[in-house]
């Protein structure tokens, strides 16, 4: 087995999107190639409805795979095709956009007014931009719990894992998505695709990703203080880890435990010409990806 270093580091920042969403970026509209297959993940977390209630009204997408994971509160959606639902606590929704559709997706918070969830989107290849559009809608109670006699609880959403497979099926590039709880002082290794991109993000608790045998440092600016946190000692709240090569992921809790999304996929490696919501291969396609909501054929299916 070969330990994953931790190759970078980054804090999710604070951004607004769709209709006045306050939430915080995880990454993306960077370099793609250092996060392909995935292209950008967003953190949304408030208890403030205000903040939030608006939501994301009608936009298109193109190109890409969305993956919605709510943690807390409700996200209604509905689409141009007629497709509708409501994703409750624990819920996912893997969206394949593939040649076009125009939805929207309105969160609602719980009883005390907490919304929290996350968004990733995932690049499709060339062959698949222009496939038809679907969607795989998963209730919490589908995805399979893995307990280890240490108290780890590993959610499999997508992927293989401990034996565990995740509901939602047919993804391009293999991915594997994790959500992982490790309790106080544990110590875990986590078994990972050889071949994928490894990122780990962080939004509870705290810890570190690196073994006893990598002794180097690396310092982020800590979120809103403006101090300086070595990671090699404690990764926190809204901290993205992103995995040099190897088969295994090392974490290490913190004295109250640690809760991440672990994202794994096999890199595309194509062409990215992107703009908004919408991810094609050159500049041509994206241009005429546009033309076509402007004239009203956008919608194949």
């Amino acid at each position: 087995m070969t330990f994953r270093p931790v190759a970078a580091t980054s804090i999710a920042r604070p951004a607004m999107e769709g209709a006045g969403v306050h939430l915080h970026r995880v990454f993306g509209f960077d370099d793609p190639s250092l996060t392909d297959p995935f292209l950008m993940m967003d953190d949304f977390r408030n208890d403030d409805p205000r903040l939030y209630s608006k939501g994301f009204p009608w936009h298109p997408h193109r190109g890409i795979e969305t993956i919605t994971y709510v943690l807390e509160g409700e996200v209604e959606h509905a689409d141009s095709l007629g497709n509708r639902g409501v994703l409750g606590p624990g819920a996912v929704q893997w969206m394949t956009a593939g040649s076009g559709i125009v939805h929207q997706e309105m969160p609602s918070g719980d009883t005390l007014g907490r919304m929290h969830g996350f968004q990733l989107w995932a690049n499709l290849p060339s062959s698949l931009k222009m496939t038809a559009p679907r969607y795989q809608d998963i209730t919490g109670s589908d995805i399979p719990v893995e307990i280890d006699d240490d108290g780890t609880v590993v959610k499999v959403i997508i992927g293989k894992f401990w034996g565990k497979t995740g509901p939602v099926d047919g993804i391009a590039a293999n991915p594997m998505l994790l959500d992982v709880s490790v309790p106080a002082g544990k110590r875990k290794v986590l078994p990972v695709d050889t071949r994928a991109n490894a990122l780990a993000y962080v939004f509870a608790g705290s810890g570190t990703f690196r073994d006893a045998s990598d002794p180097v440092g690396i310092k982020v600016e800590k979120e809103y203080r403006g101090q300086e946190l070595n990671i090699r000692d404690m990764t926190g709240n809204r901290t993205l880890v992103r995995f040099g090569s190897g088969d295994e992921i090392t974490v290490q809790a913190g004295d109250d435990g640690i809760r991440f999304l672990l994202m794994t996929g096999r890199p595309i490696q194509e062409p990215v010409a992107w703009h908004g919501p919408i991810v094609m291969n050159t500049q041509d396609e994206l241009r005429q990806a546009f033309r076509e909501l402007q004239n009203g054929t956008f919608i194949k299916a």
